[in-house]
């Protein structure tokens, strides 16, 4: 395994000199390093790159880390994930990516991962992207999330770009069954001439199912940011998303919220905020002795935390 690999997973993984519990790691479209355990079966596709992974019913407490890092231009990595989710298992997934790049040419990895999460299963999911290097090829990372949650499952997703990477379009799609789960925590962070897309769309047909679909970005320099979310209720059941957004610099944000209420009984909220930091924070954390960066600095650090 190559040293920047090794790098990249100390940013977007739980990686300290190694992982507990299954894991594959990907590096350069090929696999680096791969472990199942007694109730997590890893095993590569036979029709597509990518993996098949199996959590038994029932299964408690373990971790699966499955990070991807490309570690030069010129790569093109694309992947097809499928996670499926006995009933009653309870389980973290650590699914960070990572481009580096020392040269003009691109570099891009695209995750397309399924979630199949059969009844009573709850998955915690942890995504976290990050671009490196001095080169001055683009780095792109545009995951792809479609997700099934049956009867009473619970997913709750924690996804963080922090830093890096030049363009990144984030497509997830969500079906819910009866008082099925679905939470999502976005934070983004662009800087430059960086570009984010993000597109959420989930639907509720299942009786007490509910989302809570949050979004926590920054925009700064001359960056651009598009939001962009869609919640269907077709039953009793309960919709938020929210979308809030600071603009630094020549920032730019654009936020497209959509309801549709196909059901009486289906209650569906969007909110959305947009603005740049209030001159009245920066001032106060300046009397502690900050410089206007330092204070500037604090706050985005603790908006996105």
């Amino acid at each position: 395994m190559k040293s920047v690999t090794e790098e990249l997973l100390k940013l977007v993984s739980n990686w300290k000199d190694g992982f507990k519990g299954a894991f594959n790691i990907r590096e350069d479209g090929g696999c680096a390093g791969r472990q199942s355990t007694e109730h997590i079966q890893i095993d590569s596709k036979k029709d597509l790159p990518g993996l098949d992974i199996h959590i038994q019913p029932g299964t408690k407490g373990e971790t699966v880390s499955i990070p991807a890092c490309v570690t030069h231009g010129d790569v093109d990595d694309l992947v097809y994930n499928d996670f499926y989710v006995g009933e009653y298992a309870d389980v973290t997934i650590v699914a960070g990516c990572g481009v580096h790049t020392e040269n003009g040419e691109p570099a891009r990895h695209n995750g397309i991962h399924r979630f199949f999460l059969e009844k009573g299963a709850r998955v915690k999911y942890i995504e976290k992207h990050v671009g490196t290097g001095k080169g001055a090829g683009i780095r792109s990372i545009d995951p792809v999330t479609e997700c099934f949650l049956k009867e009473d499952a619970v997913l709750e997703m924690d996804t963080s770009q922090i830093g890096g990477v030049d363009r990144t379009t984030r497509k997830t799609r969500a079906t819910l069954e009866k008082s099925a789960k679905l939470v999502i925590r976005e934070r983004l962070l662009t800087e430059g001439k960086q570009e984010a897309y993000t597109d959420f769309e989930v639907t509720m047909n299942g009786e007490g199912s509910s989302t809570d679909l949050v979004s926590r970005s920054v925009a700064r320099g001359d960056s651009y940011q598009a939001y962009r979310s869609k919640i269907t209720g077709n039953a009793p059941c309960a919709g938020h998303s929210e979308c809030d957004a600071i603009i630094a610099d020549h920032g730019r944000v654009d936020a497209a919220p959509e309801l549709s209420a196909n059901h009486g009984d289906a209650a569906l909220i969007h909110e959305a905020a947009i603005g740049k930091i209030a001159g009245e924070q920066i001032m106060k954390l300046r009397t502690l002795g900050l410089t206007e960066e330092e204070a500037e600095e604090k706050i985005v650090e603790g908006f996105l935390s």
